[in-house]
């Protein structure tokens, strides 16, 4: 957890804690800065709840005690005052707004996911996945929605390197194809809320043929990250008229490229020959260099 941003996991699975957990952690995101200072009994008292609570609160956030959740609080704080991302930043875009406002806006919280997304990666675990997708028999990407965007991203991005992938649109086909997987295999599912019903079963079917299941979700503690082998978490920041769901799809994108870039690594001399038959079989479909296309326009002017 030392590698994560508290303050954006704490944001993000706020409604997910119990009551008195919740409690505690809306006491921190309150103030972070006060409860960085705070003792134990003070923030205990904040959030009307007991200094057991708060260590249990702790270990379920991955710290063995306060002091180390103190100690990677007010690191973080002192990242945020430097960028003054949190005060500088709002995410309340009006009716009447000027496209210049809504364009700060909108680069500002999509910027500070990617950040705090960067942040929490743990490296390891996309180790893990990049190894594993690299020598795979077969890869199947699920994911609905916009989730289902960057899924089919990450598909024509391994399609163009030589590792074979599907990226499935229905669940029928995600589970007709998860069920026909096995060691060796890959299934890398996407869902921000990780509570996808057809993310879910689609991960579990595959664990069950024993490819090597992967989650992709904002919430590391949900019913999909629990079917999965490997969780990879990111990072959201909504704004007006751009809820959590829609506002998912950046980081998702910023893990997968570090997934894909990873394999390429692995996998460099066929990568790259990939990239020269690809370029060469699409080069007569481009201009030339200082070249205008023919214009409809043009010609019938000479006619």
């Amino acid at each position: 957890m030392t590698n994560q941003s508290v303050i954006g996991r704490l944001r993000t699975e706020l409604p997910t804690f119990p009551d008195a957990l919740r409690r505690v952690a809306s006491q921190i995101l309150i103030d972070p800065d006060a409860a960085a200072r705070a003792s134990i009994v003070d923030l205990a008292e904040r959030a009307g709840t007991s200094t057991a609570t708060v260590t249990r609160f702790c270990r379920v956030l991955g710290f063995p005690g306060y002091a180390a959740l103190r100690v990677a609080l007010a690191a973080e704080n002192g990242r945020v005052a430097q960028a003054r991302w949190e005060t500088d930043i709002d995410r309340e875009i009006e009716p009447g707004d000027g496209l210049d406002r809504v364009l700060s806006i909108v680069a500002g919280a999509d910027s500070r996911a990617i950040q705090e997304t960067a942040a929490q990666v743990d490296l390891d675990r996309v180790d893990r996945v990049a190894e594993a997708v690299a020598a795979a028999q077969r890869v199947e990407l699920f994911g609905l929605g916009s989730s289902g965007t960057a899924a089919r991203e990450m598909a024509f991005r391994l399609e163009r390197i030589r590792v074979p992938c599907w990226f499935r649109a229905d669940a029928h086909s995600a589970l007709t194809n998860a069920a026909l997987l096995g060691p060796g295999d890959v299934a890398i599912a996407l869902s921000h809320s990780g509570r996808t019903r057809e993310c879910v079963e689609v991960l579990a079917e595959a664990r069950e043929q024993g490819a090597l299941t992967v989650a992709v979700t904002s919430f590391a503690r949900s019913p999909m990250a629990e079917a999965a082998d490997v969780v990879l978490t990111t990072a959201v920041r909504e704004t007006t008229f751009r809820l959590a769901a829609l506002s998912a799809l950046h980081s998702q994108l910023l893990v997968l490229d570090l997934v894909y870039v990873a394999v390429a690594q692995r996998t460099f001399e066929r990568t790259t020959e990939a990239f020269e038959v690809t370029a060469r079989a699409v080069h007569a479909h481009r201009f030339a260099e200082g070249a205008e296309p023919n214009r409809r326009n043009k010609t019938k002017e000479r006619e």
